[in-house]
């Protein structure tokens, strides 16, 4: 036993160790946090990151409101990571068109998928598809300046949205909703959004949930940034608040502490020029309309202990503009990918690996990711301590030919940082940090290396 442990650990410290290749799919959290681990588990290993943006940071650049600023602050420790000798970071290059699992398998010993759930659930109603019925991950995106979302058809000249979910990414886009431009200036926010939200005629937003104030999914300090927002209304629908400060006390904490926040909420009568609507037990069940949305058809809900139950109790709800927020979906980005279409999810194998959300599944914030991604690091340096993934490898040698031969042009760590500089030199001048360029083809001629 003493022996074969020897042999692992001379193995490990070795030199053969800088020709262990590792190859992450994905420039996010995950990604990034899985990399950091794998520096300190296996010193020396050799790690290329991919990205299928020429930018890196994924949910961190494009998912996180603007007006969090401080969450972004992990973007330093993913910088420190990236900068390490050993980490290659490889931006617009896509698993699934410019390479395929396949090809990362053959040229790497441990392969990590990274890239996340970045599609939206649908509701699978009547009228979905009508005009201003928009999905909340494409208007994060649009206003965070991704790429894909920049164009997204959106009217603004409305008086009352409706969001449908009401977990922390429903209260961010109620939050950008109605929160003064003025405010939101300050923030890396692209500039097209706020010029389109300085135009916005919305007063009024409501947030729909199945099920009741006792089992929401957003945390305090959402809800907490939303009362807070000068010349806002916070107000929850008649009786649906009633008798929930008799179950207050027995609460597990930190549930408690939001429960009662809400509550408190509740008893206030203020009328400000702007409104935001808490509404528990309903069902979407069709959109209203021809040709864009004018309602919105409820089924009222009863909760039989945490199950919410459809109950034969309809209405309508007028409305001029409806987000879909009920969360997130991993797609099978190449065929060969050992993916479970139920739960959305890669599960570990010797060889191929997941983190963040594509292996947890879309819950859970940062810090979460985090703890997931430090896990599956642990088990690749099992693995390799083991001496199952000793193989020798051709690492990027092999996919950079692959990427030659079809004319890819990609981004290194230089690259990003000339982009970089550019992003925030624009944003001095409209007195914010930053701002996001949206092209693409702009971002490969700042940055890209051509094949």
């Amino acid at each position: 036993m003493r022996w074969r442990y020897l042999c692992h650990a001379i193995r490990k410290y070795s030199k053969d160790v800088n020709r262990f290749h590792v190859g992450i799919v994905g420039a996010g959290p995950a990604g990034f946090y899985c990399a950091q681990q794998l520096l300190k588990k296996i010193p020396g290993c050799q790690i290329d990151i991919y990205e299928r943006l020429p930018v890196p940071f994924g949910l961190v650049r494009y998912g996180v409101a603007p007006d969090h600023p401080e969450v972004k602050n992990v973007i330093n420790t993913f910088t420190k990571t990236a900068s390490d000798k050993n980490v290659r970071f490889i931006g617009n290059v896509s698993l699934g068109s410019h390479i395929t699992l396949a090809q990362l398998k053959h040229s790497y010993n441990a392969v990590v998928l990274a890239y996340g759930a970045d599609e939206d659930r649908k509701l699978n109603i009547a009228g979905e598809n009508l005009s201003n019925v928009v999905s909340a991950t494409k208007f994060i995106g649009w206003y965070n300046g991704l790429p894909a979302d920049k164009n997204i058809k959106l009217d603004l000249d409305v008086e009352h949205a409706v969001i449908v979910g009401q977990g922390n990414v429903a209260l961010d886009v109620a939050r950008i909703l109605l929160t003064p431009v003025d405010e939101l200036r300050k923030s890396d926010i692209t500039e097209y959004s706020l010029e389109a939200l300085a135009q916005s005629k919305v007063k009024k937003v409501t947030l729909i949930g199945r099920r009741g104030p006792l089992q929401v999914a957003f945390t305090i300090k959402e809800l907490r940034e939303m009362l807070k927002l000068p010349g806002v209304s916070t107000h929850f629908f008649k009786d649906q608040m009633n008798d929930i400060d008799k179950v207050i006390s027995d609460l597990p904490r930190p549930r408690k502490r939001l429960i009662q926040l809400m509550y408190d909420a509740s008893q206030k009568t203020e009328v400000q020029d702007k409104l935001f609507d808490i509404l528990f037990l309903r069902t979407p069940i069709s959109i209203i309309g021809t040709t864009r949305i004018e309602g919105i058809e409820l089924a009222v809900n009863q909760l039989e202990g945490e199950r919410a139950v459809v109950t034969n109790e309809k209405y309508s709800l007028k409305c001029d503009l409806a987000f879909r927020s009920i969360g997130y979906r991993s797609i099978q980005a190449d065929p060969d990918i050992p993916f479970d279409k139920t739960s959305s999810t890669v599960p570990q194998s010797i060889g191929v690996y997941s983190v963040g959300w594509l292996s947890s599944g879309p819950v859970g914030v940062i810090l979460s990711t985090m703890s997931n991604a430090f896990q599956a690091a642990s088990l690749i340096g099992q693995h390799f301590d083991e001496g199952l993934l000793s193989e020798q490898k051709p690492g990027f040698n092999y996919i950079s030919k692959v990427l030659e031969d079809k004319g890819i042009i990609t981004v290194d760590w230089n690259g990003w940082t000339k982009i970089d500089k550019v992003e925030v030199e624009r944003g001095i001048k409209h007195g914010k940090p930053r701002e996001k360029i949206v092209d693409i083809e702009e971002m490969l001629q700042i940055g890209g290396i051509p094949k």
